[in-house]
């Protein structure tokens, strides 16, 4: 394919795409295709193995979901795909761009089997049958071991996100749940980089692989870049409470190359009274959920995390990124900086460095394209400002799905006689058994009040501010 197809918008329509998939892309608003979708759509929709090297936000879900929904007999109701996720926020994230996308035909069914989630509730769902899996390396080998999972059907497998899955040691769950796929199968495998360790994985279980690589590089009008020198870890600690309180930043998040100095950060600004969350491989899967629900919705200001901890993370609107530490290597800085600049807005991100850092700043100069100067920090005075208090406070509600509670209700209930404006209410999350809703900080006395005192549903429930 012609290496500047990147650069030209190519409409969907000239896929030989199903019927329904194309009107359904109308209706989502999907006219061009992204640079990732158009180098491997051709390719996947032929059902030849394709390896696409793409960050995050670059379209690569929906490159794969269109390739399996394409081929897919709905009559012949047996596992016909299996796309495996290093996380169970990927896994849920990617079920759902699926079902977005298969829309236009019905009584598909596409299933999610992830760890930190009973048992049971997919035991049941296996039993009724599905089209499509998306799932954990783990929880799925925990299937198949159990003889609750047939593979023995599936035509297309797609490892997204591979060089995180390996990062977070999968690599014998990834080979145990090969073993169980057909070999004559198509393989999509899609990664944000390609080390060595991918590269003999798709040399063993790909076959002619086409490699399609989407450059992640972000010019000065989407991202600003600042780099600052800093002696130690005290320089930086000072340098990123500076940068804070200069900023203010809504959401911003702070990148440690270890589980150790995301915890030790996370806990020093929380003791200078910033609002913060540590994102790392510790945690369970409650406090994770949580974690980054509220720094979704903007109850909480700065989350601190390792690589592995905020890959496939889909979180919009993060006004500022921090290299606490500069990236292993130059493709990871990309990554990491990515996360902000979105959308048409303006990001910033902002790295510190010494002398160590040399032989990994002359890396990432030439991965930039020019010479990194450093630049000024504010003045020390800032350290005595108080940090911004986040514009929103969270609200947990002892009642979910199971107690039939909607989002609508939820408003009705925070909006009634003499409650809060709609306006004042943010995003609000709705789970089996708990819901979760975002409110502006100065009304949260009173949100909760509405909630306590008065009827969800006709019911009364317990609900108490998240901290």
């Amino acid at each position: 394919m012609n290496p500047n197809l990147a650069d030209k918008a190519q409409p969907f329509t000239q896929l030989p795409l199903k019927p329904e998939l194309l009107t359904n892309l109308v209706t989502m608003g999907f006219k061009q295709m992204t640079p990732i979708q158009a180098q491997s759509l051709p390719t996947i929709l032929q059902s030849k193995d394709v390896i696409g090297q793409g960050k995050t936000g670059s379209g690569k879900t929906a490159a794969f979901g269109l390739g399996i929904l394409n081929k897919l007999n709905v009559k012949r109701f047996r596992i016909q795909s299996l796309v495996l996720c290093p996380t169970r926020e990927l896994a849920d994230q990617v079920a759902k761009e699926i079902r977005t996308l298969a829309r236009g035909i019905h009584n598909i069914k596409v299933l999610t089997l992830c760890g930190g989630v009973p048992m049971g509730p997919q035991i049941g769902s296996l039993e009724h049958g599905a089209h499509i899996i998306v799932g954990t390396p783990g929880r799925i080998m925990d299937h198949l071991d159990r003889g609750r999972l047939d593979l023995s059907e599936v035509d297309t497998f797609v490892l997204d996100e591979a060089d995180r899955m390996l990062e977070m040691g999968f690599q014998d769950a990834l080979d145990a749940v090969i073993e169980h796929v057909p070999s004559l199968r198509q393989t999509l495998l899609f990664s944000a980089t390609y080390p060595k360790q991918i590269e003999a994985i798709a040399n063993r279980i790909m076959v002619k692989p086409k490699m399609v690589k989407v450059e992640s590089t972000h010019d000065s009008s989407s991202i600003v870049q600042h780099f600052y020198h800093t002696n130690n870890n005290n320089d930086r600690l000072s340098a990123l409470r500076l940068l804070l309180l200069q900023g203010k930043p809504e959401s911003s998040v702070v990148f440690c190359n270890t589980k150790r100095e995301t915890k030790d950060v996370a806990a020093k600004l929380a003791n200078e009274g910033f609002s913060v969350i540590a994102l790392h491989g510790d945690l369970e899967q409650r406090d994770r959920d949580q974690a980054l629900l509220q720094f979704a919705n903007k109850s909480v200001s700065v989350m601190v995390a390792t690589d592995v901890a905020a890959r496939g993370l889909d979180i919009e609107a993060i006004d500022a990124v921090f290299n606490y530490h500069v990236a292993y290597d130059s493709e990871v800085h990309i990554h990491r900086i990515g996360r902000t600049g979105r959308a048409g807005s303006q990001g910033v991100a902002h790295t510190f460095f010494n002398e160590q850092d040399t032989p990994k700043m002359i890396l990432l100069e030439d991965e930039l394209g020019y010479e990194i100067t450093a630049t000024g920090l504010p003045s020390d005075g800032l350290l005595e400002q108080r940090p911004l208090e986040p514009k929103m406070m969270t609200i947990q509600i002892d009642a979910g799905k199971k107690q039939k509670i909607r989002p609508g209700d939820i408003v009705g209930a925070l909006t009634g006689e003499r409650g809060i404006d709609g306006n004042q209410i943010g995003k609000i999350k709705v789970t089996d058994f708990r819901s979760y809703v975002a409110v502006e900080r100065h009304v949260a006395r009173k949100a909760l009040n509405k909630i306590v005192k008065g009827k969800l549903k006709g019911r009364s429930y317990r609900a108490w501010e998240m901290q």
